[in-house]
């Protein structure tokens, strides 16, 4: 069943009114003001800033919207949570205080976990687009998302190192403390394990920058796979690491790893490099061709991105949860946050990453295809390998 919505709705109703939520008029216009909480610093800013970047493309394209007969100007809201769980709550109360009607985000399942209930207590709805621990809907009512969950990807990542690659003893690694890792972590253990695996498993602490005994560690140990769904920014010295050492065991990892930034730390090394993510590039031509003009047309878009004009899976799918947003608002015939939040249960949108609808009990999206993608180190490109569906 639905999550309750019928004890909070008044409540949800006094709050819009009185942060002045939905939608206002400006110079004689109308205006709705989504927001878009994302990091554009710290450990995942780099992932951060590529997610946005499909929110502001999307917005580029279609600055308007069409309510009840009536065209509002959308204002995009844009705040850094920094990658901290810390000071996720204060960019979640700079986005409440700015009047928006629905909140896009986060890339980074713990600072989405941490700046749920600010969202929560303001009655604003948010909409989550690559954030897939679990916890990040379970017990808010506000929190929906996009994006398939850390079971399933787990579960694909398991099924892919045993019975694709053939190994039964994988090295897990996850930083301490970080939600999205520690999440996926457990759950790759538990499905691979239940095939008949072992698993080695060990965490480093925040602020590490060097992995080389964990890399040694994992030679040690005889382990056929090194699967760290970490940053970005830990992902590469665990690259440069693995080709140092002269470990042979594929690399695996989640969607964090769908980022040109391991393409280019991986380029020229001998080293294989898979994961599991939402989009491939080359699943909608006409998406990536366009896109692809309009990163390469501005200097700071192209710098987002990591300086070259690979489409990162999260960008696609921020496209996607932007246009999600706007058909909600229109199912709703209102920019007012309640009455969003009434119509999210039943939206349904068909974007580049396919077809978004929700689920009844968390407002989950209906999501059951994982795709695998492996680096190749030669042209510093994505190969794209057969699709996985379960279920």
């Amino acid at each position: 069943m639905k999550k309750v919505l019928s004890v909070v709705l008044c409540v949800c109703l006094l709050c819009a009114m009185m942060a002045g939520c939905g939608g206002s008029s400006s110079g004689g216009k109308k205006t709705v003001t989504i927001g878009v909480f994302e990091p554009a610093s710290g450990d995942n800013g780099a992932g951060g800033k590529q997610e946005t970047l499909g929110v502001q493309y999307a917005n580029s394209i279609q600055p308007t919207v069409e309510i009840n007969g009536e065209t509002y100007d959308v204002v995009v809201k844009y705040v850094d949570n920094e990658s901290s769980n810390d000071k996720a709550p204060s960019a979640a109360a700079e986005l409440v205080n700015a009047g928006c009607s629905i909140i896009l985000g986060s890339y980074g399942s713990g600072v989405s976990i941490a700046g749920g209930p600010t969202f929560e207590n303001a009655g604003i709805p948010v909409v989550g687009i690559t954030c897939t621990n679990p916890a990040v809907t379970e017990g808010n009512s506000y929190y929906f998302r996009i994006c398939f969950l850390d079971p399933f990807q787990g579960t694909v990542l398991a099924n892919y190192a045993y019975s694709e690659l053939g190994v039964t003893k994988a090295y897990c690694l996850n930083k301490l403390g970080d939600d999205y890792s520690a999440g996926l972590v457990n759950y790759f253990i538990e499905a691979f394990e239940g095939l008949g695996g072992t698993c080695v498993h060990e965490e480093f602490p925040d602020g590490n920058s060097d992995f080389t005994s964990y890399v040694a560690n994992a030679k040690a140990a005889d382990c056929g796979v090194f699967f760290s769904p970490v940053s970005t920014e830990a992902a590469q010295l665990i690259i440069d690491q693995t080709v140092a050492q002269g470990a042979t065991f594929p690399l695996l990892a989640g969607d964090t790893w769908d980022s040109n930034v391991i393409l280019q730390a991986a380029m020229g090394k001998d080293v294989n490099v898979t994961i599991t993510t939402f989009y491939p590039e080359g699943a909608d031509a006409d998406f990536d061709s366009n896109i692809k003009v309009w990163i390469n047309g501005d200097a700071t878009n192209l710098a987002n991105n990591g300086g070259d004009d690979t489409v990162a899976a999260v960008t696609a799918m921020g496209y996607d949860a932007y246009f999600f947003a706007l058909a909600a608002m229109q199912k709703a015939g209102s920019t007012d946050p309640a009455k969003i939040m009434e119509a999210l249960w039943s939206t349904e949108y068909t974007g580049v990453t396919g077809p978004i609808k929700l689920d009844q009990t968390n407002g989950d999206a209906i999501r059951n295809t994982a795709y695998v993608k492996k680096a190749d180190t030669a042209t510093g490109t994505w190969m794209a390998m057969d699709p996985v569906t379960i279920g």
